[in-house]
């Protein structure tokens, strides 16, 4: 018969097995589970003794009941990276995670969960009506688009997104696409492959425009922690930045410039702001029409910011230089998408939205999502948007 001292020690083994990749979790699937996915259950303590890794997981020195277990599900573990150390939540809990879920899906994945972690999985109105346990939302982002804001602030389910952890990583794809279009790197570099270099017989070619940042003029579309960070990397390259007041509203300060001044005298427009009914198309053929300067299009923060369309035939007739997209509406894109028409140029850069990608900024997404699920437990929610 195991006493408690041997049940801790069997514990304490299997977690530092688990840290080591040596003992994956035993999988414990309960009533009703799902056929895919990983569940199990554990108990774990506040703080963990692997502060250095990023893990805060340690077992209780006592067993934890499955039926005091909080359910938890995970949407979608696929839109985390890999390599990103999924830290669980500090109480007794029953974890489940799917690598994706379709719309079809949700009701079946969270029934019976009290806590429900989605990225970019969609929980509408018409989910929340049929999942009477779900008590709160955690995104696993700082956009909350996904869910059904008025229903859950309906049925007082809590929401909970994850802030300013990408005020690092998203200013830095931001100014890779800024560099990579102004200097042609792009351009460059399949010349290179071609063989114009050997073809040009001498020591450089010219085969595409080189503009330096310094002396530049910067427009910022959204004044958060992510622009108000782009604007210091600017000023930090010799650029004027300029805090566009928001679109058709004036009297905002003298820390804005009026955003019709943005769109005629800026080198370079970037978005860095949220998507909503206000935002949704704000940069148009209108607005293409406006800029006076040609400028690049820069676009990290939602694809929907920008009329996709109207984009293509800006830069077909001219009136931009060149786009840097991280961000597209549709996600990924269908082969009919507007861009296509376009991604072979050597002034598009389109990337796969992965500007928040880097392995500390997934870190601290994640970390954040943990939090706000430990201190709901706790009552006292954090970050929430209901």
């Amino acid at each position: 018969m195991q006493t408690p001292y041997i049940d801790a020690l069997l514990g304490l083994v299997q977690q530092l097995g688990r840290s080591l990749n040596v003992y994956p979790p035993i999988p414990v699937a309960p009533a009703g589970a799902p056929a895919r996915g990983r569940w199990h259950s554990r108990c774990i303590a506040p703080r963990s003794l692997c502060e250095q890794r990023g893990a805060r997981e340690m077992f209780h020195l006592q067993q934890c009941a499955d039926s005091a277990a909080v359910p938890i599900v995970f949407l979608d573990r696929g839109t985390i990276g890999p390599t990103v150390d999924l830290t669980r939540p500090a109480f007794c809990h029953q974890w489940v995670e799917h690598d994706a879920t379709q719309p079809g899906e949700v009701v079946g994945r969270l029934a019976g969960a009290r806590i429900a972690i989605t990225n970019k999985v969609p929980i509408r109105a018409q989910h929340l009506k049929e999942l009477p346990h779900l008590k709160m939302i955690a995104v696993a982002a700082t956009g909350y688009d996904v869910i059904d804001v008025a229903a859950c602030r309906e049925r007082g389910i809590v929401v909970a997104n994850v802030r300013g952890y990408a005020v690092s990583t998203v200013p830095e794809h931001t100014f890779a696409l800024i560099l990579a279009l102004r200097r042609g790197l792009v351009g460059y570099r399949q010349d290179v492959i071609d063989g114009r270099w050997q073809e040009a017989g001498q020591f450089c070619l010219f085969t595409h425009p080189i503009r330096e940042l310094a002396g530049s003029t910067l427009g910022i579309i959204g004044e958060g922690a992510i622009g108000q960070s782009v604007a210091r990397l600017g000023q930090a390259f010799g650029m004027r930045t300029l805090f566009a007041a928001h679109k058709g509203v004036s009297g905002l300060g003298p820390l804005y410039t009026p955003w019709d001044e943005v769109l005629e005298t800026s080198d370079v427009i970037t978005l860095h702001c949220p998507l909503t009914a206000g935002t949704l198309g704000m940069i148009a053929l209108p607005e293409f029409r406006k800029m006076k300067r040609r400028p690049l299009i820069i676009n990290t923060a939602r694809g929907s910011l920008v009329a996709e369309g109207d984009l293509v035939r800006a830069l077909e007739e001219g009136l931009i230089s060149g786009a840097g997209f991280d961000c597209l509406t549709a996600e990924p894109p269908p082969r009919d998408h507007p861009f296509s028409r376009i991604m072979g140029r050597p002034d598009v850069i389109i990337t796969p939205h992965v500007g928040w990608a880097s392995l500390e900024a997934m870190q601290a997404c994640w970390q954040q999502v943990i939090d706000n699920i430990e201190r709901f437990e706790a009552g006292r929610p954090s970050n929430t948007v209901v």
